[in-house]
This record gives C-alpha cells, sequence and structure tokens, in this order.
C-alpha cells in the first residue's frame, strides 16, 4: 500500500506515523508547504518507506502528479480542500478520506459518489473522532435494536488536570473551537432535522476511569450526515461537547457580550473584529501543551425483539507519554490511518461514503484496540 498524507501538522504527523507500524504499507508520502522539521515522535519512528514532499494543494497539476504516485489519499488540512482534492482522487482512480468537520461540503463531496462508483475507489469523508468514530460507534448502537428512539453522542477532548478560568487547553484549533461555540447545532428533534443554540441544554455526564462528572452541551458539526439519514426514522438524535463542569457558562457570557462576534469594530481608529481578539489572545493563553485525554460516550435507547433498553459504548483515551502522542492525535490521526488502510486493502465498497455508512464496527474497534484506543460497552 502506497499511501499520500497531505498535511504535516499534528494530525497528518500521527497518522503518518500510524502508517509506518503497518508493514503492508510500502511508502508514506507525507506532503505539506513545509516538511523540514518534523514532529519528534514521527521522525524518531521514519524510516526510508517515509518520504516528505513538498506539496501546495492549490496547484491542481502538483496534485494529480502526487496522487499518481498513491492508492489512497489521507487528508488532514483544512475541510475547505477537501471537496477539489476529493474530485481530483476519484478522476486520478485513488481512494480519499478526510477529517471533515463541514457537513455541507460533505454533501458536496456525495456528488461523485456515481463517478468513484466507475473508477472503482471510495471516498470517506468526516473521519477523524468527531465526526468520524463516534458516528462508526453510534451505528453500531443502532444496529443492536430493532427500532431506536433516540441516538446520544458525547465527546471531548480536555486536559488532564484542567486549570482555570476555562478548565480547557486548545486540542486542534481555536478557530474550530469558536465556530463550535457560535454555529447552530444541528439535531433531530420528533424525527425532523431542527437547530439549537450551541453551547445550551448543559447536562452532567459521569465517566470512571478518573474521569469524573463532565458537563455536555450543544454544538455543531459532530452528527455529520447522520442527521439527514435517519430523519423521520430515528425521533431523537443529538451531538454534544463534554467539558468540565463551569466551562459553558463563562463561554457564554463571552459570546452574549459579543467578544467572538466578526464585524469589526472601532478601536482607536482601527477596524477590528472581535473574534480576531479573542482568538489571539485566548489561543496564546489556552495553548498550553500538557497530557490531554478524549473522553466519549454513545447512548442509544431502542427496542429488540419487543423490550426496550438502553445500551452505551464508551472510550477514554490518555496521552501517550512514552512517544509524545496526544490523545487527540491518537483518536483522530490514528483513525484517519485506518480509514486509509481499510480502503487500499479493499475493504470498502466504492462510493462516497461516510464512516457510518461503510466502516466495519468489529474490524474498525479491534484495530482500535490493537493501538491501545479501547471501545467498551458500559452500564449507564
Amino acid at each position: 500500500m502506497r499511501m499520500l498524507v497531505l498535511g504535516a501538522g499534528l494530525q497528518g504527523s500521527a497518522c503518518a506515523f500510524d502508517l509506518l507500524q503497518e508493514p503492508a504499507v510500502t511508502q508514506v508520502l507525507l506532503a505539506d508547504m513545509h516538511v523540514d522539521v518534523l514532529a519528534p515522535f514521527l521522525r524518531q519512528r521514519a524510516d526510508a518507506r517515509l518520504v516528505p514532499m513538498v506539496l501546495d494543494v492549490r496547484d491542481a497539476d502538483a496534485v494529480r502528479a502526487a496522487f499518481a504516485r498513491c492508492d489512497a489519499v489521507l487528508s488532514a488540512i483544512p475541510y475547505y480542500f477537501n471537496e477539489p482534492l476529493a474530485r481530483i482522487a476519484v478522476e486520478a482512480g485513488v481512494h480519499f478520506a478526510d477529517l471533515g468537520g463541514n457537513t455541507e461540503i460533505v454533501q458536496q463531496q456525495k456528488q461523485l459518489h456515481d463517478a468513484a462508483c466507475a473508477k472503482g475507489v471510495s471516498v470517506i469523508p468526516d473521519t477523524g473522532l468527531a465526526p468520524g468514530m463516534v458516528n462508526i460507534i453510534a451505528q453500531h448502537g443502532i444496529d443492536q435494536f430493532d427500532t431506536v428512539e433516540s441516538v446520544k453522542l458525547f465527546v471531548g477532548g480536555l486536559p488532564q488536570e484542567p486549570e482555570p478560568p476555562l478548565g480547557y487547553q486548545i486540542a486542534y484549533s481555536i478557530e474550530g473551537m469558536v465556530d463550535y461555540y457560535t454555529t447552530p447545532s444541528l439535531v433531530v428533534r420528533h424525527g425532523a432535522p431542527a437547530t439549537v443554540d450551541a453551547l445550551s441544554e448543559t447536562e452532567s455526564v459521569a465517566f470512571a476511569d478518573g474521569v469524573g462528572t463532565l458537563e455536555a452541551f450543544h454544538t455543531a458539526g459532530g452528527l455529520s450526515t447522520m442527521v439527514y439519514r435517519y430523519a423521520g426514522r430515528i425521533p431523537v438524535m443529538e451531538y454534544k461537547t463534554l467539558r468540565y463542569p463551569g466551562h459553558a457558562a463563562i463561554m457564554r457570557a463571552i459570546r452574549d457580550l459579543g467578544l467572538l462576534g466578526t464585524t469589526p469594530v472601532d478601536i482607536k481608529g482601527q477596524l477590528v473584529a472581535p473574534r480576531d481578539v479573542f482568538v489571539k489572545v485566548a489561543g496564546a493563553a489556552l495553548r498550553k501543551g500538557k497530557p490531554d485525554l478524549v473522553a466519549l460516550r454513545v447512548v442509544v435507547t431502542g427496542a429488540k425483539d419487543g423490550k426496550t433498553s438502553q445500551r452505551a459504548w464508551e472510550v477514554v483515551d490518555r496521552y501517550d507519554s512514552e512517544r509524545g502522542i496526544t490523545a487527540m492525535m491518537r483518536t483522530t490521526g490514528y483513525t484517519l490511518s485506518i480509514t486509509g488502510q481499510l480502503q487500499a486493502s479493499g475493504a470498502i465498497t466504492p462510493g462516497v461514503h461516510t464512516p457510518d455508512e461503510c466502516i466495519p464496527a468489529a474490524r474498525y474497534f479491534a484495530m482500535l484496540a490493537a493501538r491501545g484506543v479501547m471501545v467498551r460497552e458500559v452500564e449507564v
């Protein structure tokens, strides 16, 4: 298997690291605008199969030439590049997967389905942690019932030791966090798609494994296209982000004061967007780089053989101190790697599918377990 990873940041580096653990992977091209300095954990593991290459994904001819050198492309770059890159991958006849995060772009990628089938390749958007892993687990839960009443997803990337005032550190991008806190959350209510305010309907979720009680609140994006797949079939579906208690109230106050707004205001003769100031100042304060954890839970309520019950699945993963790889990278970058390996091995049907539509849960869970990321069914 010859694999091309787009993006040499945290998630792309984790994806490349994981690919190098698999003997069947004969080459890993790691492409970015700047690849002169590799992440320490990747540099320590690198062998002749790892080939860094400079690539500007806005250069379509260079992209086509790079795609011709591989069997599968794994995109760990900003979501707005993914639709044109998926289109080029289909034209080139190579598999493509990305971390997604924008449902509208996923729907655009879905338009490539027939072309992907004709080429015999698969395109899998939204294949990180959330959306991604959590949706695969949710589908597994749905499959355990004859009928389903509700599906609730909870995911959080957190510092292992919370510090005031937010009890939080940046796990991916502060711009992404702000977007999630200001964009209405798409849910299913009474069987129909609906939107609810981000940071709303806070509830407590208790975890074992030393995590403790977290708070959960609505944010955008986690359900991805499952909202539309199951509208009219499942009465309630929702996704909530997990944080340490008190986080949502502080962020609601910051948002409601207008400090996350995008309309510029006059500051001593200079037009400045409040959000830009928050991102700059808070972003620097929240990049703590301390050991993290990922907490995930999926709760499905439904009926099997006429009996109603509730079942739940959970993941708690922590920073890999031996290698210096964060829990967020393990659950996101490794997931992207696993998806690409499934595609290149022929385990995925050609076409454009979200992870919940195509990834075999049992095999996926086993591959995660081999990496120490455990999906467990739990009592709630």
